[in-house]
């Protein structure tokens, strides 16, 4: 499927990667902080307040880098970029989020919610889409949410090891946590940054690069399989799938594909696991449950369509129509149209879905037609995106501080100034503050 990879390759390395030398000095105290940002993603669990207001170390480490942003635009006369295609649905999406701040019984928490959901993660998008200016840097930014990734990943599997060595947990029960308060937490976070790595890993022209892709590939996997998430499974199947859908060998890559997921059930823990899913008799069976939720959470949007419950609001309005002795008590529908037509509004929905569109899009050109580097990075996105929406039909893939930066994030490099989405006059505009090229290097 790549065979003018080899020509990119060597067109890319040649006079390209020394005519970048500008580009890479561009923001560079800025993407120091976004890198460290990334790694710092997982301790958003680490609070606590300043005067009257809550923050977090996530919270303090994007501030700094958005105050090193705008620093370093101002020294270096550079006018930031901000329009691409998903700028129009970006400014809706927090319009409908603003909304959804009055909108919401406790408007408090709502703002709370708005602000590290929203504005945040929007603005830290808006950093990166102007300091990656190569895709060395982009690969940078998935290094460092890996790493984080990696910290929360193996904490959690340590404990659910220990606690199967000591027969202290029931694969069909609620694995035990740590760092987050779920499992399926960890799935969340990791599945989206595994896809990211396998594109590196089969596609990016280095070795080293593609060995460490591997290792994190190898180690992401073991930390989904272990946190039991079923969604997160489920996104790793569509995963490997597109992943092997990629590559010129195809069909050997599938026929893997369906060996390892033939000898992973094999594991009594895995299989058992699994077993609950397809057996709708069986009181653990989640999808059972969440098919409840999903139609409370309908007879709720029937009575309110428009505006939905608001940030924070759904726990409170899902209250009338949902068992009252239940023993869960969910802060949302756990589906992403139902997640974010709950919290923010038709709007929102239509926003989301916009974004979602316009990145996909952006992506599979980038994919096509893009430079050996710059494809990989786009492929990567690309896949973690289907990751996002894949376990977003069971779970929650976008509202808690990890996951919304991390979307951001990662969308932020498709499109990114080094990676040519940008319209041809701001392009131009970017690159004559940077280098006289108009080609990127790694």
């Amino acid at each position: 499927m790549d065979r003018l990879a080899p020509t990119r390759a060597r067109t890319f390395a040649g006079p390209a990667a020394d005519a970048s030398t500008a580009t890479g000095r561009r923001y560079r105290a800025t993407m120091f902080l976004a890198v460290a940002t990334c790694v710092l993603v997982p301790a958003y669990t680490i609070r606590w307040h300043l005067g009257p207001l809550p923050t977090t170390i996530l919270e303090n480490a994007i501030l700094l880098t958005f105050a090193a942003f705008v620093l370093e635009s101002i020294r270096e006369s550079a006018r930031p970029i901000w329009q691409t295609r998903v700028t129009v649905p970006a400014l809706v999406f927090l319009i409908a989020g603003a909304i959804s701040v009055f909108v919401a019984p406790d408007h408090r928490a709502a703002a709370g919610l708005y602000r590290a959901y929203f504005v945040e993660p929007i603005g830290f998008g808006l950093v990166l889409v102007n300091a990656v200016t190569t895709p060395r840097r982009a690969l940078l930014i998935a290094v460092g949410l890996a790493l984080g990734s990696v910290v929360a990943g193996l904490a959690n599997s340590a404990v659910v090891v220990n606690a199967l060595l000591h027969h202290a947990y029931d694969v069909v029960q609620t694995p035990p946590v740590v760092i987050y308060n779920t499992a399926n937490a960890v799935a969340l976070y990791l599945v989206p940054l595994v896809a990211f790595a396998g594109a590196v890993m089969l596609h990016w022209p280095g070795r080293i690069e593609r060995t460490v892709a591997g290792a994190f590939v190898a180690v992401g996997v073991v930390c989904v399989l272990l946190s039991f998430s079923r969604g997160g499974y489920l996104a790793l199947a569509a995963v490997a799938i597109g992943l092997a859908l990629s590559h010129r060998v195809r069909w050997l890559l599938l026929g893997a594909g369906v060996v390892a997921a033939a000898g992973l059930l094999i594991v009594p823990v895995l299989r058992r696991r699994i077993e609950t899913e397809i057996n709708f008799s069986d009181p653990h069976n989640t999808l059972v449950g969440r098919s409840h939720l999903w139609d409370a959470a309908l007879q709720m949007l029937r009575d309110h369509p428009i505006f939905g419950a608001g940030l924070s609001g759904f726990a409170t309005a899902i209250a009338p129509y949902w068992n009252a002795t239940h023993p869960d008590r969910f802060t949302y529908p756990h589906n992403i149209v139902l997640n974010f037509w709950t919290e923010t509004g038709l709007l929102g929905v239509v926003a989301f879905a916009a974004i979602l569109g316009a990145t996909f899009a952006r992506a599979w050109r980038g994919w096509r037609n893009s430079d050996v580097y710059w494809r990989t990075v786009h492929l990567g996105v690309l896949l973690a995106l289907l990751a996002v929406v894949v376990h977003g039909l069971v779970d929650v893939p976008y509202f808690k501080n990890d996951l919304s930066l991390e979307f951001w994030a990662l969308l932020s490099l498709t499109f990114a100034v080094g990676a040519g989405s940008l319209s041809s006059a701001h392009a131009a505009a970017a690159t004559q503050t940077s280098s006289p090229s108009k080609t990127a290097a790694p």
